[in-house]
C-alpha cells in the first residue's frame, strides 16, 4: 500500500511539469503517427504495383551476373537451388556470379527493384518451375520479368521444370496449377493475366524436366544444366585472338580435319614454326573453336618466359588450378607430377601449352598419355620441333606454319596500316616495297603496319624502308632473337656465316671448313633446322627467312665499330673486304665467322686476291688457315 500511495503522490507531484511538456510530445506523437500512416500506405501501394509497371532498369550499374536463378524458396531453397548454385559457383576456369536473393541482398535493401535490376543484368535466367512456383507474387512477377527481358534483349532463358508437366504449367492444371489458382485472390489482376501468359510462354521453351533426366537423379541433371550453362558463357571466356586474320582458315581446317577424326585416346597436337610466324594465334583459335566440348579448360600463356621468370611448379599449380578449381601448394616439379597424373584422370581436358622451349617444360605438364582421360586434347606450340619429336607422350599430329605468301602478306599489311583491305593509291608502292622486306612474317607485318597507322607523311614511310633493308623492326628483332640465344655457341657461328654469306649457297662445301673448326657441323645444321631458323632447298642450298638473315647481319653488325656498320651484302661496306659476284664467282673476300680473329685472318688472306676464283674449290684450300691455332 505505501509503495502505492507513495508511488500516486509522487506523480501527484510531478503533475504540472508532466502535463505542461507531454501536450507538446502527445501533439507531435500523432502528427509523426499520422506521416507514418500516410508513408506506409504510399510504401504499401508502391509495393502493390506490378513488376512490369516499373521502369525498365537500364543494367548501367556496376553488378553484373552472368545467371539469375529464379526459384520457389519453400520447394527447393535447401536441395536442388542449393546444390545448382553451388555448382555453377564454383564451375569453369573463370568464377561465374549467379545472383540468388539469398544471398545477393544486403540486408535492410528493398527486394524488388534489386531483384528487377539482377535481372537486367544477368546474360542467362534459369527459372526452376516447381509445384509451388506460380504461388509467389515474387516468382510471377520475376517470370514476367524475365520474358518481357528476353524478347527485347539478347538474355537466354533455360526452364528447369522441378517435378511438374511442362503441359500442367501451360494449361495450369495438376497440383501446378491447384497453387496459383488458390493463391489468385492475393494477386493483383494485372499480375494474373500477364502471369499466366508469362507460364504459357515458358512451358514452350527448350529445357529440362527433372523426371526425365537420368531417371530422376538430381546430380546428373545439375551436371547437365551446368555444362550447357558454361557452353552459353563461353564465348565470353573464350583467349583473345587479334580480328585482323589472314589465311589463317586453310590451317584451321587442316588441323580440324584431323581433330574431328573419332579417337578413343588423349592426344597431342605440336605446332611449330620460327618465332612471329603465328603459332600461337592458330592455337588460340583452334583453342576457342574446341572449348564447347570441354568442361575442364586451360590456357598456359609464354611457358618459355614463365618457367624462366618464376618456375615450373608455379605453372603446374596454375594448370592445377584450372583443371579442378582448386588451389594446391606444389613445393616440388615431383609433386605437381604427382598430382597432375593421379587427379586429371578423370577429367576430359583441353589444354593449350604455348611456346615450350625445353623438353622439361613439357615432361612437368603432359610427360604421358595415360595422366589424361579419353578425347582430351593437349595443343603444343613450340620453336623447336625436337621437343615434339622427343616427347614420351608421342605427338599425334605435326604441323609447320610457314609464312604468308604475297598477296596475303599485303592484305594484313594494309589490315593494320590502313584499317582497310587495300592500300590508298598513293601509298601502294611504298607498301609493297616495306612488305618485301618482311618475308610474310605476320608478326613483322602487324609491327611495322601498326606503327604506320594514320602516319600520312611519305617521307615517314620511306624512311622505315630504308631501316627495314638492313634490319628487322626492333619489336621484330626482340622476337626472333630468342630462337638465336637459345642456340649454343657453335651453333650461332655456323647461324651467322649462313646470314652473313650462305644463303642461296650450296652447304656440303661450307661443312668441310666447319668441321676443321671443330663446330660440329652436321648437329648443329639440324638444330637449326629444328628450331626454324634454316631449310635446306632441293638442291642442298641453305634457305633462312629473310627477317632471321637480317637478323644475322644485325648481330654481325654490332661487333664492329659504328662507322664499319655494315656488312658484304651492302654496297657501302666498309670493314672485311667486299663480296662481289658474278657467275657464281667472288672477287675479294668476306667474314665468315664472328669472332674478330677470324674477321682478321680472312683481311690478311683476301686482301690481296684480285683474280675470279671458285668460292668453293677456295674454301678447301683455305679453310685450315681460318681455324685458330
Amino acid at each position: 500500500m505505501d509503495n502505492g500511495r507513495s508511488h500516486i503522490e509522487t506523480n501527484e507531484g510531478m503533475h504540472p511539469f508532466v502535463m505542461g511538456r507531454s501536450f507538446g510530445a502527445l501533439v507531435a506523437t500523432i502528427l509523426f503517427c499520422m506521416l507514418a500512416f500516410n508513408l506506409l500506405k504510399k510504401k504499401k501501394k508502391r509495393a502493390s504495383t506490378p513488376s512490369f509497371i516499373s521502369p525498365m532498369p537500364t543494367g548501367e550499374g556496376n553488378d553484373h551476373y552472368d545467371v539469375f536463378l529464379s526459384f520457389r524458396g519453400l520447394d527447393t531453397r535447401k536441395e536442388f537451388a542449393d546444390h545448382l548454385y553451388h555448382n555453377l559457383d564454383k564451375a569453369g576456369i573463370v568464377p561465374v556470379f549467379v545472383f540468388r536473393d539469398d544471398k545477393s541482398i544486403p540486408i535492410g535493401e528493398e527486394f524488388g527493384p534489386r531483384i528487377l535490376d539482377a535481372i537486367a543484368r544477368s546474360k542467362i535466367s534459369i527459372l526452376i518451375i516447381s509445384k509451388n512456383y506460380a504461388s509467389s507474387k515474387w516468382c510471377l512477377r520475376e517470370l514476367i520479368h524475365i520474358m518481357d527481358h528476353m524478347k527485347s534483349t539478347s538474355h537466354i532463358v533455360l526452364p528447369i521444370f522441378y517435378k511438374v508437366d511442362p503441359s500442367d504449367v501451360r494449361h495450369l492444371k495438376g497440383s501446378f496449377g491447384k497453387a496459383f489458382h488458390s493463391h489468385k485472390k492475393y494477386f493483383d489482376e494485372e499480375d494474373i493475366q500477364k502471369g499466366q501468359q508469362a507460364l504459357k510462354e515458358v512451358s514452350h521453351l527448350h529445357g529440362w524436366e527433372s523426371e526425365k533426366v537420368a531417371n530422376g537423379h538430381e546430380g546428373e541433371l545439375v551436371e547437365k544444366v551446368v555444362e550447357n550453362i558454361m557452353s552459353k558463357l563461353r564465348q565470353d571466356f573464350q583467349l583473345d585472338v587479334t580480328k585482323h586474320l589472314v589465311g589463317i582458315g586453310d590451317h584451321v581446317n587442316k588441323i580440324r580435319k584431323w581433330v574431328d577424326t573419332p579417337t578413343s585416346v588423349a592426344r597431342m597436337i605440336g605446332i611449330y614454326g620460327m618465332g612471329g610466324i603465328g603459332k600461337t594465334t592458330l592455337a588460340k583459335v583452334i583453342y576457342n573453336q574446341l572449348s564447347d566440348d570441354f568442361v575442364h579448360r586451360s590456357f598456359l600463356a609464354d611457358i618459355r618466359e614463365t618457367a624462366h621468370r618464376n618456375n615450373m611448379p608455379y605453372l603446374q599449380k596454375q594448370l592445377i588450378k584450372d583443371i579442378l578449381q582448386i588451389e594446391h601448394q606444389v613445393g616440388n616439379v615431383d609433386y605437381g607430377i604427382s598430382l597432375i597424373k593421379s587427379r586429371f584422370k578423370r577429367k576430359k581436358v583441353l589444354i593449350l601449352l604455348d611456346d615450350v622451349d625445353d623438353k622439361n617444360q613439357l615432361d612437368a605438364l603432359a610427360r604421358e598419355r595415360d595422366w589424361f582421360m579419353l578425347e582430351s586434347m593437349i595443343i603444343v606450340t613450340t620453336r623447336n620441333e625436337a621437343i615434339l619429336d622427343q616427347s614420351e607422350f608421342e605427338v599425334d599430329y605435326k604441323y609447320e606454319l610457314n609464312e604468308l605468301d604475297g598477296k596475303r602478306a599485303l592484305l594484313l599489311f594494309n589490315r593494320q596500316a590502313f584499317r582497310m583491305d587495300h592500300s590508298p593509291g598513293e601509298f601502294e608502292g611504298i607498301s609493297r616495297d616495306i612488305i618485301s622486306n618482311m618475308g610474310g612474317l605476320p608478326l613483322a607485318l602487324q609491327v611495322v603496319g601498326s606503327y604506320l597507322y594514320k602516319k600520312t607523311n611519305r617521307n615517314v614511310w620511306e624512311d622505315v624502308w630504308e631501316q627495314l633493308k638492313n634490319e628487322p623492326h626492333r619489336d621484330v628483332q626482340k622476337t626472333l632473337h630468342i630462337s638465336y640465344d637459345a642456340l649454343q655457341n657453335e651453333h650461332k657461328q655456323i647461324f651467322l656465316d649462313i646470314a652473313c654469306f650462305l644463303v642461296g649457297e650450296v652447304s656440303r662445301f661450307a661443312m668441310y671448313m666447319w668441321e676443321d673448326c671443330g663446330l660440329y657441323p652436321s648437329q648443329g645444321i639440324e638444330e637449326l633446322k629444328l628450331r626454324c631458323l634454316i631449310k635446306i632447298g632441293d638442291h642442298g642450298e641453305f634457305e633462312m627467312h629473310d627477317q632471321l638473315r637480317d637478323l644475322g647481319r644485325s648481330i654481325f653488325c654490332q661487333g664492329q665499330l659504328l662507322e664499319k656498320r655494315s656488312g658484304p651484302w651492302d654496297h657501302y661496306y666498309k670493314g672485311v673486304p667486299k663480296v662481289l659476284r658474278f657467275d657464281g664467282m667472288v672477287k675479294c673476300g668476306t667474314p665468315f665467322f664472328f669472332s674478330p680473329s677470324y674477321f682478321n685472318t680472312f683481311n690478311l688472306i683476301y686482301s690481296n686476291i684480285s683474280s675470279r676464283i671458285d668460292i668453293c674449290s677456295y674454301f678447301l684450300r683455305v679453310n685450315i688457315h681460318l681455324c685458330p691455332s
